[in-house]
């Protein structure tokens, strides 16, 4: 039995005639998606409220006035979080204009990325089947050209955002025009003032920023260009180095792709270390979102150096919180 929209179907009530068997595990989703607005806090709440429909809870929000982003965390269920990421869309096309929009993080969308998470290997179909389902839906109801990405990209040589956001808005509307590059859903053209959306399913990414209170844009970009997977630093490790005006201080910004292959402790002293070869002082570290709690298990987070963290910021807890619910 299907409720009309595309590509999920409602779960059928189960049970045991017996009573002698424990119910299955409530099916969950949980999604991350990033909005180019880190600024005007009106907006910021509006696009977190468009996400709060029924069956969804916003867990996190954590916003950047210099990145000019907003990370939303939204756990619940998978038809409800399909629900809340095309209000979502549709509140960021109607209130973000990219045409005015500057900050120091790269983007191509007012919705920039909606990734449907998976906590393990065994959770990525429902993760591939709901993040096709909300770019069919996206495409459908507002018009905009999706492009998917991790489990679900169309090409290898572009199965991440930063394939998408290196090269720019300007390239992809240049590609598209040129014929050379077509979305996977959607019209084959940007939109003026929304860009395009990317949507992808993959395995929890753990983001961090590093702090260097003394250095430059440029010793926060050569720290960068060592710690990254493409430098020779940790594998599946993304680094940006950062110069934020609106707090007057650099940052090594990170997402590690995998935290089983390079724990956040590891990251976190590739960086440390580059940083004492520049003779760069680094400062505390900013979790960005939230974090499964295996990636720091052996290491409190304050011998990791994050600051103001709290058992909120762990993924697990909330899901936990749900199921019981």
């Amino acid at each position: 039995m299907t409720d009309g929209r595309q590509g999920l179907t409602k779960p059928q009530p189960t049970g045991d005639r017996f009573g002698d068997l424990p119910a299955p595990p409530r099916p969950l989703a949980l999604a991350v998606p990033n909005v180019s607005e880190g600024r005007h806090q009106p907006t910021i709440d509006a696009l977190a409220d468009a996400c709060r429909v029924p069956g969804v809870r916003v867990v996190d929000l954590h916003s950047d006035a210099d990145h000019h982003r907003t990370v939303i965390s939204l756990v619940g269920d998978p038809l409800a979080i399909q629900e809340a990421l095309v209000a979502l869309a549709a509140e960021a096309m109607e209130r973000i204009d990219l045409r005015r929009h500057v900050g120091v993080h790269p983007r191509v969308g007012a919705l920039d990325v909606a990734p449907i998470v998976a906590l393990t290997p065994e959770e990525l179909p429902l993760a591939r089947e709901l993040a096709a389902a909300v770019s069919e839906q996206i495409a459908a109801d507002l018009g905009l050209a999706v492009f998917g990405y991790g489990e679900i990209a169309s090409h290898r040589e572009r199965d991440r955002p930063h394939h998408f956001r290196l090269p720019g808005l300007e390239w992809i509307t240049d590609e598209m025009a040129a014929g050379r590059m077509r979305p996977d859903a959607g019209p084959a053209r940007v939109h003026p003032s929304a860009g395009v959306v990317l949507v992808g399913a993959r395995l929890p990414l753990v983001a961090l920023n590093v702090w260097l209170p003394e250095a430059t844009l440029t010793e926060a970009r050569a720290i960068a260009a060592q710690v990254r997977e493409a430098g020779g630093g940790p594998l599946g490790l993304r680094a940006l180095g950062l110069y934020l005006h609106e707090v007057g201080m650099a940052q090594v910004s990170m997402n590690i792709e995998d935290h089983r292959a390079t724990p956040p402790v590891t990251a976190i002293r590739a960086v440390r270390r580059a940083a004492e070869r520049l003779g760069v002082e680094t400062g505390e570290v900013e979790l960005v979102g939230l974090v499964p709690a295996e990636a720091i298990a052996g290491i409190s987070p304050a011998a990791l150096g994050i600051r103001g963290f709290r058992p909120g910021h762990l993924v697990d807890l909330h899901l936990g919180r749900l199921r019981g619910s």
